[in-house]
């Protein structure tokens, strides 16, 4: 990923943060025929490792025992960036569109597991942690025992140790306070919660 230095973020725990604030990512593989991407609810657990399953019938486990080397992205707000907000367009008429984001890439090694306990352990973490704060939770144990053998039959878990964590957030950090003061407006006066997310970005 393309990351000018004032876009790139370093800081290790800020970057599991986001994961574990965003959950849902996109796994990048490489198939026969080139790369697939699966769309895949995520857990980082207390080691730093990614979890996650996929159901059976789907080939990608079976292709990351060929090609285990993966990338997960995890996308946050992004919103487009109108020229007419930066004040300084008044001025000189040096402006152009841009699009500002949010964006974590994780890099590693991907292993399937098919162990029961493990695919238990891997729902109920992943079950609680968005069910937390709920004013009912529900918990993996309230299903019925044989429909979640089952269900439980009908997947296969993926660990990812990861490599390497790439984060980039563009937020408008290169440009002069009052253009980014102008952003945030903008943004504010757009609306919407992907808007308003990113307002709270910029510096």
């Amino acid at each position: 990923m393309y990351t000018p230095k004032h876009f790139a973020e370093t800081d290790t725990e800020r970057l599991q943060a986001f994961i574990r604030s965003r959950g849902f990512g996109t796994l990048v593989t490489v198939s026969p025929d080139g790369p697939d991407a699966n769309h895949i609810p995520f857990h980082l657990d207390a080691s730093g490792r990614l979890q996650c399953h996929v159901a059976r019938n789907n080939p990608v486990w079976e292709q990351i025992v060929e090609s285990p080397n993966v990338l997960v992205i995890f996308q946050g707000p992004d919103a487009y960036i109108s020229p007419n907000w930066y004040p300084t367009k008044q001025d000189t008429g040096k402006a152009v569109p841009t699009w500002n984001y949010q964006v974590v890439h994780a890099y590693g090694k991907a292993t399937p597991i098919q162990d029961p306990d493990w695919l238990w352990r891997h729902l109920n973490h992943l079950t609680d942690h968005h069910e937390q704060g709920r004013p009912e939770a529900w918990s993996v144990s309230d299903a019925p025992a044989d429909y979640l053998e089952k269900m439980m039959g009908a997947i296969v878990g993926l660990e990812i140790t990861i490599d390497r964590l790439e984060g980039k957030t563009k937020a408008s950090q290169n440009q002069p306070e009052q253009n980014r003061e102008g952003v945030k407006a903008g943004l504010a006066n757009d609306g919407g919660e992907a808007a308003l997310a990113m307002a709270r970005e910029i510096p």
